[in-house]
């Protein structure tokens, strides 16, 4: 019966970017205006951003890290200060603090939506502390308004670490809107992607015009206002810069993107919901759930598997893999990775809700052309494994 179930199944994947000839098409016109970086393209695309999410200035870059090491550089924080992020997240989220020379002081997390428990931010607040970095995970908004409420409270900056979270929404308005500064990712597993890349919003215009500074090895004129110009221009480099820059071809893919976000954000919530369904009633599992007046994105599906399930996450994983169906951990703890184990380089209090997180949680696929033959299928496996 497995045998045949199974090969009547097309195969599935865990993620899988929602990509077609349009984009194709944009990468090649890119290519052929002989505009591949620095162009009308990117222009084209910052607009779009600081559009969908409601601010003033997008500033595209190569990457989320690089956006947010930017900011955090253009802010000055560096050695002897602190940033407070969760442990809970892509590790990049505390690698950035430590590419600047400050300390990641790691914070611990709510349970039910995996983003920051800001009451153990606010007790982590020292003479040193510099910066908050929330996390909307897995694309579920954080409590965005909690968080600079503190900050203000205390002089702090708030860097929102939106990676995954492009057309979420939190009290009615687009993740992004709200911080100081937010950055997205334009990374493959992400809703908008062009393969790599980054987007740093804000309503900041100096910020906003050092990061593009900062991305072009500190240069003050771009080359896109050289070739527009009715004269010879000859440029200057007031700060000391890095090239960070997001090239034309991607960008001219991630417009494209820009225009099926609706879409892709309809059709991950049909799979989203048609998981909900078909587990609510698995008393081994607890499934996501979208925090009070918000809307997720469904950037990943994560599920915790209770302790008296009579199997763990690695074994289930496994069996599942076994059964053609793709897995991954949850979100991994940054305080528990090789790198951050050196005590000098990080703060790590006790993380209970974090370690408990690690220990019980995992993703199963989820992505636009996720059919519900293929859901049903990893569902009645799933839940065949924990009978």
């Amino acid at each position: 019966m497995n045998q045949t179930l199974h090969q009547n199944i097309p195969q599935i994947s865990f993620s899988k970017p929602y990509l077609f000839a349009e984009e194709e098409a944009a990468a090649a016109a890119a290519i052929a205006s002989g505009w591949i970086v620095g162009g009308p393209k990117l222009a084209e695309l910052e607009q779009l951003f600081a559009q969908a999410v409601g601010v003033s200035y997008a500033v595209g870059v190569s990457s989320w890290t690089t956006g947010a090491f930017l900011v955090l550089h253009a802010w000055g924080i560096g050695s002897g200060d602190e940033v407070i992020v969760p442990s809970y997240s892509f590790i990049a989220t505390a690698n950035v603090v430590r590419h600047v020379g400050a300390t990641p002081v790691f914070c611990d997390i709510d349970l039910a939506t995996h983003n920051l428990d800001v009451n153990h931010v606010a007790s982590l607040i020292t003479p040193r502390t510099r910066a908050i970095i929330p996390v909307d995970q897995l694309g579920m908004p954080c409590d965005i308004d909690a968080i600079n409420e503190l900050a203000a409270r205390h002089n702090l900056h708030v860097l929102q670490d939106a990676a995954c979270a492009i057309g979420s929404q939190s009290q009615n308005r687009p993740v992004g809107k709200d911080a100081e500064v937010a950055v997205f990712s334009l990374h493959a597993r992400k809703l908008v992607t062009c393969g790599e890349g980054g987007m740093v919003v804000t309503n900041d215009e100096q910020l906003a015009h050092k990061l593009r500074l900062l991305r072009h090895q500190g240069m003050d004129l771009n080359d896109f206002q050289r070739h527009q110009a009715d004269r010879p221009l000859v440029e200057s480099y007031p700060v000391i810069g890095y090239n960070t820059r997001l090239t034309d071809i991607q960008a001219g893919v991630a417009v494209v993107q820009m225009g099926r976000l609706s879409e892709i954000l309809r059709l991950r919530r049909q799979v989203a919901e048609h998981y909900q369904q078909r587990l609510s009633h698995c008393s081994q599992l607890r499934l996501p759930q979208e925090p009070k007046n918000c809307l997720g994105n469904w950037q990943s599906y994560m599920v915790a598997l209770s302790s008296d399930a009579g199997i763990t996450p690695l074994e289930l994983m496994t069996a599942l893999h076994s059964q053609g169906i793709p897995t991954r951990r949850g979100v991994m703890a940054a305080h528990l990775e090789p790198c951050y184990q050196e005590v000098s380089i990080a703060i790590i209090p006790p993380l209970p809700k974090t370690e408990y997180a690690i220990a019980h949680n995992f993703q199963l696929p989820i992505h636009p052309t996720l059919s519900e033959q293929q859901i049903d299928y990893v569902c009645d496996r799933f839940l065949l494994l924990l009978n």
